[in-house]
C-alpha cells in the first residue's frame, strides 16, 4: 500500500497522469465483446471490430446515409420531377403551361386542384438574370430547385395582385441591378420554378381568367441598362445605356386534358434523379451538412454517380424504407399537434411548424401580428409530410390573415379512424356559415399517387363553384352534406356528390378560398367524414 502511495506521488510530481486499472476503467466508455443490434451481433475483440462487423457496420452507415439523403430532399427531387414532366409535354424552360380549362385528374400532380387556374413555368438563370411579369389576379411563389421559397408573386407579392416585374438573379451574378421597376430577388440554384394560380371569373368561367394570364405574363432577359436604369447613371458613365423594347407575351402551352407524370419516383431511379438535380446545380446550393449524406452515397457534383452492386443493393432497400417511412407519416401523423381540432381527423402541420417547418405560423390579433420566439429545430416529421404530398411552399401558405390567400384541412382517416374504402359511401357535413369570402371546395385525392382521384367525373370535387362541377347545395339549416360514394346516391343532387373507385383507397382536402375569423378562431368546425350506414 505505501509502496502504491508513493508512485502516485511521484507521478504528481512529475505531473503525469496516474494509469488506471482494469477495474477502475468506467464500463460506459468500453465496447463489449459482443453486441446484439438490430443489425445483428457485432463482435468486438478488446474494442477492434472483426471483419464481419465491419461488413455490417459499414452497410449500415451506407444505409442511414441513403435514408437521409431522401428524406432531406425529396422536395428537390419533386421540384426536378415537375420541370422534367413539363419537358415530356414539349415545354422548354422560360416556356409555361397553362390549364385553360382546369386541372383534371388525368395528370399526377401532388394534391394540385380542380378549382384554379394553374400557370407553370421553370426559369433559365445559367444565361443571366431573368424578368418574369405577372397578370393581374395571379396567387403565387417562385421557388428555387430545392423547394425553397424566394419570393411570392401576385396577390401575396409585392405587387398585390396588380401585376408586376420580378427579377431574378442567378447564383454568383455581380452585375448591374437596376434602381426601380422591378421587385428584386436572388436564386441560390441556376433554374427555378414559378407557380401561379387564378381564380374563375364569377367563380363559373375559366376562359376569360386564362386569357387575362396569356396576355399578360411575360418572360425574357433582363438587359442592363434599360427599364429601372436611369439614364444619369449612363451620363455618370457607370453604365450601359439599353433600350426599352417591347417584349412579346410569354410562351405558353395548353395543358388541360394532357397527361404528365410530376411525382418523384420511389424506387432507385429516385437517386438518379437526384444525381441530375445535383450536377445541375451550384455545390454549395444545399448547406454542407446536408449535400454530405448525398455525397456520402456517391452523388458528387462533378463526379459520375457509378454504384456497384453492393451499393446499388442497400441504395434500393433504403429507398424503399424511406418512401415507406414518408408514406407512412402522411397517411397516419402521429403528432397530435398536428389536428386542428381537438379529437377532430382535420390537420394541417403548417399552423404549428410554420412554412419553414420551425416555427409556428404568427398569431394576428387586433393589436397586431404576435410572432413566436424560433424554436430553434426543423420540425423534420413535419418537412417531410408536407413535400411527400404537397406541391410548392410559401409564408402566404402558413398564415392567419383572414380574408386573404388560403388555408387547407386534410383528412386521412374516417370518424373511426379507419382509411377511406373507395367502395363504400362516406358523407361530411359542413355547418352553417362557412368561413370563406372567396368560395370553398372538397377534393379527393388518390392514397398511392396523392394526385387528384382519377374517376368518370374527371373532377372529383365539390364545392360553391359552379364550373367545372355544379355548385353544392345547402340544406334548409344552411348546412352543406356532401356524399363520397362509387354511385350518386338517390336523392342528392349532383354537386353535392364526389365519386370514388372500389378497391381505391383516397383522402380529402377541405380548401376555404380566403378564410374568415370563424376559422382561425376555430368558432367553426366542419363534421367527421364518416361511412354511411346501409
Amino acid at each position: 500500500m505505501k509502496a502504491e502511495l508513493r508512485a502516485t506521488a511521484l507521478f504528481v510530481a512529475l505531473g503525469m497522469s496516474i494509469p488506471l486499472h482494469a477495474a477502475d476503467v468506467p464500463s460506459s466508455i468500453t465496447t463489449q465483446d459482443r453486441v446484439e443490434t438490430h443489425i445483428g451481433p457485432l463482435d468486438f475483440k478488446d474494442g477492434a471490430p472483426s471483419k464481419a462487423t465491419l461488413g455490417k457496420v459499414y452497410d449500415a452507415i451506407d444505409f442511414a446515409n441513403a435514408q437521409r439523403a431522401f428524406s432531406d430532399t425529396f422536395q428537390g427531387v419533386s421540384i426536378h420531377a415537375i420541370r422534367k414532366g413539363l419537358q415530356s409535354v414539349g415545354v422548354k424552360d422560360n416556356e409555361a403551361i397553362i390549364f385553360s380549362e382546369l386541372m383534371d385528374a388525368k395528370s399526377l400532380w401532388l394534391t394540385t386542384n380542380a378549382d384554379t387556374i394553374y400557370a407553370v413555368g421553370a426559369l433559365d438563370l445559367t444565361k443571366g438574370p431573368m424578368v418574369l411579369e405577372t397578370a393581374p389576379g395571379f396567387l403565387g411563389a417562385v421557388q428555387d430547385s430545392w423547394f425553397g421559397w424566394i419570393i411570392d408573386i401576385g396577390l401575396p407579392g409585392p405587387d398585390r395582385g396588380e401585376g408586376g416585374k420580378y427579377l431574378i438573379v442567378p447564383p454568383g451574378y455581380d452585375g448591374p441591378l437596376p434602381e426601380g421597376g422591378f421587385n428584386i430577388a436572388r436564386s441560390p440554384t441556376n433554374y427555378v420554378m414559378w407557380f401561379a394560380r387564378s381564380f374563375l371569373e364569377n367563380h363559373s368561367d375559366p376562359k376569360p381568367v386564362a386569357e387575362t394570364m396569356r396576355k399578360f405574363t411575360k418572360i425574357y432577359p433582363y438587359e442592363p441598362g434599360g427599364l429601372g436604369s436611369p439614364i444619369s447613371e449612363f451620363l455618370a458613365g457607370k453604365g450601359k445605356f439599353g433600350r426599352i423594347t417591347p417584349v412579346a407575351p410569354a410562351v405558353f402551352h395548353e395543358a388541360s386534358g394532357k397527361v404528365m407524370n410530376t411525382v418523384p419516383p420511389n424506387d432507385f431511379s429516385y437517386f438518379e434523379m437526384l444525381d441530375e438535380l445535383v450536377q445541375q446545380e451550384p455545390a454549395t446550393s444545399l448547406p454542407p451538412e446536408l449535400m454530405g449524406p448525398i455525397a456520402a452515397i456517391g452523388i458528387v457534383k462533378g463526379k459520375p454517380f457509378a454504384p456497384d452492386a453492393r451499393m446499388k443493393t442497400i441504395l434500393t432497400e433504403a429507398v424503399a424504407q424511406a418512401n415507406a417511412m414518408s408514406r407512412s407519416l402522411f397517411m397516419s401523423p402521429r403528432d397530435p399537434d398536428w389536428f386542428y381540432y381537438p379529437g377532430s381527423n382535420w390537420f394541417n402541420p403548417l399552423f404549428v411548424a410554420g412554412y419553414e417547418f420551425e416555427t409556428p405560423i404568427p398569431l394576428v390579433t387586433k393589436e397586431g401580428v404576435k410572432p413566436f420566439p424560433p424554436t430553434g429545430y426543423r420540425q423534420l416529421e413535419a418537412r417531410r409530410w408536407y413535400f411527400y404530398g404537397v406541391t410548392g411552399i410559401t409564408p402566404a401558405m402558413a398564415m392567419r390573415v383572414p380574408g386573404i390567400g388560403s388555408q387547407y384541412l386534410f383528412a386521412t382517416l374516417d370518424a373511426d379512424k379507419n382509411y377511406f374504402d373507395g367502395g363504400k359511401i362516406y358523407k361530411v357535413t359542413l355547418p352553417k356559415g362557412i368561413p370563406e369570402s372567396n368560395f370553398w371546395s372538397l377534393t379527393l385525392y388518390d392514397n398511392q399517387t396523392r394526385s387528384m382521384l382519377d374517376t368518370p367525373q374527371r373532377y372529383p370535387r365539390a364545392g360553391s363553384q359552379t364550373y367545372p362541377s355544379p355548385a353544392a347545395e345547402a340544406a334548409a339549416d344552411g348546412s352543406t352534406t356532401v356524399y363520397l360514394a362509387p354511385e350518386q346516391p338517390k336523392g342528392v343532387p349532383r354537386g353535392n356528390w364526389i365519386q370514388t373507385v372500389p378497391g381505391k383507397g383516397w383522402f380529402a382536402i377541405l380548401r376555404l378560398y380566403s378564410p374568415l375569423e370563424p376559422f382561425f378562431a376555430k368558432e367553426w368546425q366542419p363534421g367527421e367524414i364518416e361511412m354511411v350506414r346501409q
